[in-house]
């Protein structure tokens, strides 16, 4: 007697994980698994009056984007906040900031992100823009990468940062010729107003909610958070269990903790998080900042400022010895690394750990890789190492603006794609959500074309094909997460974690890409997002 089928999900292109393009093809979902995947339409014998039918056409049936990067609480409280990138001087943005706060007069505070100082005419980050405009409510705007932010005077006031206060170990507060603060923080000097936030746990729950709504809308149905930056705190691990059992979470959610040394919450949390939508999956840290603020840590100086490489976040042999202590103790670490520096540092350190523990599946991992030199490209692969980049920062700095910073020999080694997977590198794809959008096809469409909304192309040697896009947002990913037998891919006995798009991406010219819709989402057997109704027989 064959297995009942809950729900049937059939097109004319599947795109499974294991050809090459989308087939005809019926899946068979029982609870939380799919039990089979058949020929188009012969499904019958599975099936009886209870089983809901879908059939989708020529729109494409896929796995779910698995989304490898992503700071999940700050992305949810930035989904409803002003959005500066359209913005051309610092007067501007102050205008910009007032219009939206006028609409969220009940708001405790305001905040916004995405202003690119590169990109505007006239004026500096300065609080006294955001003081003539507000005064009553603090005002946290982030840079476009993140790594700095720019304050009112309340927001100061908040943090209690004065003329007298101290930088942290990795950061600045900016001051001016009198030494008072101008209202500009880098790196960890963010961390002084972020703590001092207003944000209760009802605040939190929202957030989430704001979150796991736009993830199913945008097919996103697993997630890697790398946490709240600069803090890393890990109690947002409590709120993601919670709402497990309560049947409230619809979307899987990996998290880290920040690799510093102490191995004994991570053992608790390794113990406590190892459920089906809420798994611990080890360390996270910082190596260095990030190229526009001179933070970034390169092998040899900046091409606009030859005083500097930037500079390591923690010394370079702590950082080693982190990571062999973590890698003894079978826990996975991912570094944050834009410069080239910074890359060979992390790669350094991953072959520390194995000439001291041994070599193992540790499927550590580098994030972002912005910039590599090319005696390292091919030691990812030699190490076992994976690359974890964003397509879609191309889009967030203008090339010439980056070109400017590094010059023009280290752009042939900048933002890496085809040449990595060439070598054999497990590369695998995210957003760093909320620096851009949570939305999985823009990247796909930088991936595929390296143009940026300028129109302007990023190395076009380095354009992957669409199907290996995909299979960095779905199939890599699940390796990355040690869970390659459960997810990302479309296959008997993996877990039911389906999306549609509304056209097939096989079948459309690449500018189309970015144009197409999630029109049906499953996660864990659960529909969580649909457009059409579905066809019951």
């Amino acid at each position: 007697m064959p297995i009942i089928a809950d729900i049937v999900i059939s097109g004319n292109a599947v795109l499974t994980g294991s050809t090459d393009s989308p087939v005809p093809a019926s899946i068979l979902i029982k609870e939380n698994k799919i039990i089979e995947v058949l020929e188009l339409g012969c499904f019958a014998e599975y099936v009886d009056s209870q089983t809901k039918i879908y059939h989708f056409g020529d729109q494409l049936i896929m796995p779910g984007f698995h989304d490898f990067h992503i700071h999940l609480l700050l992305g949810g409280l930035l989904n409803d906040s002003v959005r500066l990138n359209s913005t051309k001087s610092a007067k501007d943005a102050a205008e910009m900031v007032k219009a939206y706060a006028d609409t969220k007069i009940d708001d405790p505070f305001v905040i916004g992100c995405s202003w690119e100082q590169s990109l505007w005419e006239d004026g500096q980050p300065h609080r006294s823009f955001l003081d003539e405009v507000i005064s009553d409510r603090p005002v946290l705007l982030y840079q476009a990468e993140f790594h700095s932010a720019w304050v009112n005077s309340k927001a100061l006031e908040l943090a209690g940062i004065d003329k007298n206060t101290k930088n942290p170990p990795y950061g600045e507060i900016v001051r001016d010729e009198n030494g008072e603060p101008t209202g500009l923080l880098l790196e960890h000097a963010v961390g002084f107003v972020t703590k001092a936030l207003p944000i209760n746990l009802e605040m939190q729950d929202k957030l989430l909610d704001n979150f796991l709504r736009e993830a199913a809308k945008y097919g996103v149905t697993s997630v890697h958070d790398l946490l709240r930056i600069p803090e890393m705190g890990v109690e947002e691990a409590e709120l993601y269990g919670e709402y497990e059992k309560q049947g409230k979470l619809t979307a899987r959610i990996h998290f880290v903790a920040p690799l510093n040394g102490d191995l004994g919450l991570a053992k608790s949390l390794r113990e406590k998080y190892t459920s089906n939508l809420v798994q611990f999956c080890g360390f996270k840290q910082f190596v260095d900042g990030v190229t526009t603020s001179h933070t970034a840590y390169l092998l040899d100086e900046y091409a606009n400022n030859p005083t500097t490489k930037g500079n390591t976040v923690f010394p370079e042999e702590t950082i080693k010895n982190w990571t062999v202590e973590a890698d003894e103790e079978g826990f996975r670490v991912r570094f944050h690394c834009i410069g080239d520096g910074a890359v060979k540092l992390a790669l350094d350190s991953f072959e520390a750990a194995q000439r001291k523990n041994g070599v193992r599946d540790s499927r550590h991992v580098i994030e972002h890789v912005e910039m590599i030199h090319p005696d390292d490209i091919e030691r990812f692969n030699k190490l076992g190492v994976l690359a974890s980049v964003q397509p879609e920062h191309i889009n967030v700095s203008q090339r010439e603006v980056y070109e400017d910073l590094i010059g023009q020999e280290r752009m042939k080694y900048t933002f890496l794609l085809k040449t990595m997977i060439d070598n054999g590198t497990n590369v695998v794809f995210g957003t760093d959500y909320p620096v851009v959008k949570l939305e999985p096809l823009s990247g796909i469409y930088r991936a595929v074309t390296r143009l940026d909304d300028e129109g302007v192309t990023w190395d076009e040697k380095e354009r992957i094909s669409l199907k290996d896009a995909l299979l960095a947002y779905t199939a890599a990913p699940a390796y990355g997460s040690f869970r390659e037998k459960e997810l990302g891919t479309i296959e008997a006995g993996k877990l039911a974690d389906i999306i549609v798009l509304d056209r097939n991406l096989f079948d459309i010219p690449y500018e189309e890409i970015k144009n197409a819709n999630v029109v049906f989402t499953m996660v864990d057997g659960r529909v969580v997002h649909e457009i059409v109704g579905e066809v019951s027989i």
